[in-house]
């Protein structure tokens, strides 16, 4: 079987550089998920009400589950809305 030359040059393509993302709870101790605290939980749901992924929010998944939890807590007692009502 043949390998496939490696290129090498500038024919061989480039990745971007990607930052790695950090979980926010993780580094910021006092910050806290609560259901009651809309401001921080706005940043996790899209203007359509969706829950942003944590491969996008960059959340590791122990805070995900508690962000998840605490947004449908919040939309169940009215603070946030399920979507948005534009027709």
């Amino acid at each position: 079987m043949k390998r496939p030359m490696e290129r090498s040059g500038p024919d061989r393509k480039k990745k971007p550089f990607m930052r790695r993302k950090v979980c926010r709870f993780c580094t910021d101790k006092k910050l806290d998920i609560d259901y009651k605290n809309p401001k921080i939980l706005r940043y996790f749901i899209t203007e359509r009400g969706k829950i942003i992924p944590r491969r996008i929010s960059g959340n590791c998944a122990k805070h995900q589950r508690q962000v998840t939890v605490a947004l449908k807590r919040a939309r169940n007692i009215a603070i946030l809305p399920f979507t948005t009502a534009v027709r």
